[in-house]
C-alpha cells in the first residue's frame, strides 16, 4: 500500500487509488450514496436487473455467481433470487453458490452474514481480495458461473487498466461462464456532474474519507479540513474526475516517504468514472479477449448491462 500510494502521489497529477475509499466507513458512505436522489446509477442498474436478470438466469441456469467488488450486494439479491427460483443448472440437489469478493474484509463479513440469514439455501463463500491486482477462480466452483462487476466499477479504471482487469477475469472464466458488467453511459453533463456533487455532501464525505484511511493505515497526517471535494466531467476523456483540492499550502508526512508538499489549489485525483457507449464497450471486451453477447439499456438509455463470453 505504501509503495502504491507513494507512486501515485509522486506523479505530476497526484492521485490515490479509489480502492482505498473502501474501509468499513467508506463502504457505508458509498451505500448511502447509492440511495441519493442525484445518484441515478444504482436505480437505473436495479431497474435493468429486475427486467433482464430473471429471464436470463432462468435460461442460463448458472450454478454460481462470483461478484467482484461486491460491496453491500444489495442489487445482487435480484440475481440471487433468480438463481434460487431457477435451480442450479438443473441440479436441484446442489445449493447455488455466491462468492462476494471485496477489499474490505470487515464489511464483507457483515454482508455475508446477512445473506446467510436471508437466504439459508444459498452457499455464501466470501473472498477478501484486491481485484485490481488479482482475479482468481474460486476452488471447486460449480459450473457454469457468472462473474459480475456491477455499479459501473469498470469505469474507475483507465482504459488500459480496464482491459487488464477484464483480461484477468477472462483467464478465470471457462467456456460456459459469462461476465455481467454494469456500465454507465455517455449523457448530459449536468446529469453526470449532479450525481457526483450531491446536495447532502455525502459524496464529499466519501471522498475525504480516503484521507482518514491513509492516516490510519499508513500513519499519515492529512488534515481533512485542509481539502475540499471537487468533481467534474471531461468531454474529451468521456469521464468524471473526482479530486481533493488543497485549501492552503501544506506539507504532509507519511512514514517511509519524503515529505509531501502540496500547494494551495493543487489537487489529488481520487477517482475516474469513464462513460461508455456500445462501441466503446465492445472494443474494451475485444481487447481483453472477450466478446459482447448481449446489451441492455432500457428506454432511458442512461445505463447498460453488458453480457460477455470468451471470444473463441
Amino acid at each position: 500500500m505504501l509503495a502504491e500510494v507513494a507512486a501515485g502521489l509522486a506523479r505530476p497529477q497526484k492521485e490515490i487509488s479509489p480502492k482505498y475509499f473502501y474501509d468499513r466507513r467508506g463502504s457505508e458512505l458509498f451505500d448511502a450514496i447509492t440511495r441519493l436522489p442525484e445518484y441515478y446509477l444504482t436505480r437505473a442498474e436495479r431497474a435493468l436487473l429486475e427486467s433482464f436478470a430473471p429471464a436470463w438466469i432462468a435460461a442460463a441456469r448458472p450454478a454460481s455467481l462470483v461478484e467482484l467488488g461486491a460491496g453491500s450486494a444489495d442489487k445482487t439479491r435480484i440475481i440471487l433470487e433468480a438463481m434460487g427460483a431457477s435451480g442450479t443448472n438443473g441440479r436441484e440437489d446442489h445449493r447455488p453458490v455466491y462468492v462476494p469478493v471485496d477489499i474490505s474484509g470487515d464489511f464483507l463479513d457483515s454482508v455475508a452474514a446477512g445473506l446467510r440469514q436471508d437466504y439459508p439455501a444459498l452457499d455464501v463463500r466470501p473472498m477478501v481480495a484486491d481485484m485490481t491486482t488479482h482475479v482468481q477462480r474460486p476452488r471447486r466452483l460449480p459450473e457454469p458461473a457468472v462473474f459480475a462487476l456491477l455499479g459501473s466499477t469498470i469505469g474507475n479504471f483507465k482504459p488500459h487498466n480496464a482491459i487488464r482487469l477484464l483480461d484477468r477475469v477472462r483467464r478465470a472464466m471457462k467456456p460456459a461462464d459469462r461476465l455481467l458488467l454494469g456500465m454507465d453511459l455517455k449523457k448530459d453533463r449536468a446529469m453526470l456532474e449532479a450525481a457526483y456533487n450531491d446536495r447532502a455532501g455525502i459524496t464529499a464525505a466519501f471522498n475525504l474519507n480516503v484521507l482518514d484511511v491513509l492516516n490510519r493505515k499508513l500513519g499519515a497526517d492529512f488534515q481533512r479540513e485542509a481539502f475540499e471535494h471537487r468533481a467534474f466531467y471531461s468531454d474529451e476523456q468521456a469521464r468524471i474526475e473526482m479530486h481533493l483540492v488543497a485549501r492552503r499550502p501544506q506539507t504532509v508526512h507519511i512514514p517511509g516517504m519524503e515529505p509531501l508538499h502540496i500547494d494551495a489549489g493543487e489537487s489529488i485525483r481520487t477517482e475516474l468514472s469513464h462513460k461508455y457507449d456500445r462501441k466503446t464497450a465492445s472494443d474494451l471486451f475485444n481487447k481483453a479477449g472477450l466478446a459482447l453477447e448481449d446489451w441492455h439499456t432500457g428506454d432511458d438509455a442512461v445505463f447498460a448491462l453488458a453480457v460477455a463470453r470468451l471470444d473463441t
